[in-house]
């Protein structure tokens, strides 16, 4: 199918703290789990129900991994775009097994920190670095805003750089 599209938006809780690993280049491999719960009422009895959907985040991009070493933490609330992935891998009984997982890439994915300030869990607010340019093909961004009580801080992969940009306008 042409013009196919293989894209992922999640708003949820950390479940566990990340984890880090290093790839043998030396780059930075971080994943973590992300619950996003829907809550309904049930129409016979009236009571109030609720299902929680578990999502294995995986993040190759060294900035958003420095972003979700440093800034994420078990119960932080995120946003995040990536694209769905399925690898296949063997189990110590040699059992073939599949796993979905939501994957930031080296150069696509966006990481939104939504955390107020007072839900921090250094129980303060944490200054996020000035946005840093990368040379190559990819940049990290992270801003912070204070407007509505949220940190609002984002960063993101995109494959082009700023340098890329003309100033001569065509009219």
């Amino acid at each position: 199918m042409a013009g196919s599209i293989n894209k992922v938006i999640i708003v949820g809780n950390l479940g566990r703290e990340p984890e880090v690993r290093h790839a043998q280049d030396g780059s930075k491999i971080v994943s973590f789990s992300v619950a996003t719960s829907e809550v309904w009422k049930d129409r016979s009895s009236g009571e109030r129900k609720e299902r929680t959907e578990w999502h294995r985040v995986v993040i190759f991009n060294d900035h958003l991994a420095d972003v979700a070493e440093r800034f994420l933490h078990k119960g932080s609330k995120v946003y995040l775009e990536g694209q769905l992935q399925t690898r296949k891998w063997n189990d110590n009984a040699g059992v073939e097994k599949y796993t979905t997982e939501v994957v930031l890439s080296k150069f696509r994915g966006e990481l939104t920190l939504l955390d107020s300030k007072a839900s921090s869990s250094s129980g303060g607010y944490q200054e996020i670095p000035e946005p840093a340019m990368a040379g190559g093909d990819s940049y990290a961004a992270a801003s912070s805003g204070t407007s509505g009580g949220s940190i609002g801080s984002t960063a993101k992969a995109a494959d082009h750089s700023f340098d890329d940009l003309e100033d001569d306008i065509p009219f």
